[in-house]
C-alpha cells in the first residue's frame, strides 16, 4: 500500500461505513493536502484502529480495516507539573514515544494555570503528533488539577516520581527490578522548574509512589518526561520480539 496521509477522528463522526468530516478536517484534506474525490487516506479513530477510507466530498466513506500493532505493550501515565513554558512540546514528544494520558497538575513550584484555549490546544498537538508517529490511539489529556489529587487518581501497577538531588534507584533500575515486562501498566510524575517539595514527595511515598532519577544531571522539566517515556519504552519493546529494528527518520527530526 502506497504512503497515505492519516488523519485523526472522533468515535462520533464514524456513522457506519461514513465518516463525517468536520470543516476543519476538509479544508485540511482538500486544500493543504490537495487531495480529490475518490483519494484515500487512514483514518485513526482514537479506539485503536486504522481505517482505509475514500475521499468523498465533505465526508468518507470506509473502505477497510487496517490491522496495525503501534502501541506499547502496557499504558503509561504522565504526571506533569506544568512548567513556565515548553509543554507544547511535552505532550508532543511524549506523544511521539508512547504515552497513554498526560495529567497536567499544579504544584507548590508550579501555580500556572492554563486557559482552555491552552488545553484545547495541547488535545490538538497529541492527535497531530499520533498521525505523524503513525499511532493507533490519541493520548488523552486531563483537565489541570493539583499535584495531590492526582496521586489518588492513577490506578498504575507501577508508580514512580521523579526526585533528583535524592537517594533513589535510577528509573531503569527501578523498572527492571519491579518487573515491568511482565506488568501493563506504570505511571511517572515529573516536577516543574525546581522539581517537587519535600512535603509532595513525602505525600507521594505515603500513597504508595516510589522516588526515582533519570541520572546525575539535572533535566529540565520538559526533558525530564522525554527521558523517562524513553526509558520506559525501552523496558517493554527492546529487543523487540521480531527481531526487527525500528525505523529512524520517518517523522520530523528536530
Amino acid at each position: 500500500m502506497p504512503e497515505l496521509q492519516r488523519l485523526a477522528i472522533a468515535p462520533t463522526q464514524q456513522q457506519g461505513e461514513q465518516i463525517l468530516l468536520t470543516a476543519e478536517q476538509q479544508h485540511y484534506l482538500l486544500r493543504v493536502l490537495r487531495l480529490r474525490e475518490g483519494d484515500r487516506f487512514i483514518a485513526i479513530d482514537g479506539q485503536g484502529n486504522w481505517l482505509l477510507s475514500q475521499l468523498t466530498g465533505t465526508s468518507a466513506r470506509i473502505l477497510e480495516v487496517i490491522t496495525v500493532q503501534t502501541e506499547l505493550p502496557g499504558t503509561v501515565t504522565l504526571i506533569a507539573a506544568l512548567p513556565k513554558n515548553g509543554f507544547d512540546e511535552v505532550v508532543r514528544q511524549t506523544t511521539e514515544l508512547g504515552v497513554s494520558c498526560i495529567m497536567p497538575v499544579t504544584s507548590d513550584r508550579s501555580l500556572l494555570r492554563p486557559s482552555s484555549q491552552k488545553l484545547e490546544r495541547w488535545r490538538r498537538i497529541a492527535a497531530e503528533a499520533a498521525e505523524q508517529s503513525e499511532r493507533q490511539l490519541i493520548p488523552e489529556i486531563f483537565d489541570p488539577i493539583p499535584f495531590s489529587e492526582s496521586l489518588l487518581l492513577v490506578n498504575s501497577q507501577i508508580l514512580c516520581i521523579g526526585a533528583e538531588r535524592r537517594d533513589a534507584p535510577h528509573l531503569l533500575t527501578y523498572l527492571e527490578s519491579a518487573k515491568l515486562l511482565d506488568r501493563n501498566s506504570v505511571a511517572i510524575a515529573i516536577g516543574s522548574e525546581g522539581g517537587w517539595t519535600s512535603a509532595e514527595i513525602a505525600q507521594a511515598i505515603s500513597a504508595g509512589w516510589q522516588p526515582v532519577t533519570l541520572g546525575k544531571r539535572i533535566l529540565r522539566a520538559v526533558t525530564a518526561p522525554q527521558a523517562a517515556l524513553a526509558l520506559i519504552a525501552a523496558v517493554w519493546e527492546s529487543p523487540l520480539s521480531d527481531g526487527e529494528m525500528g525505523r529512524w527518520g520517518d517523522g520530523e527530526m528536530g
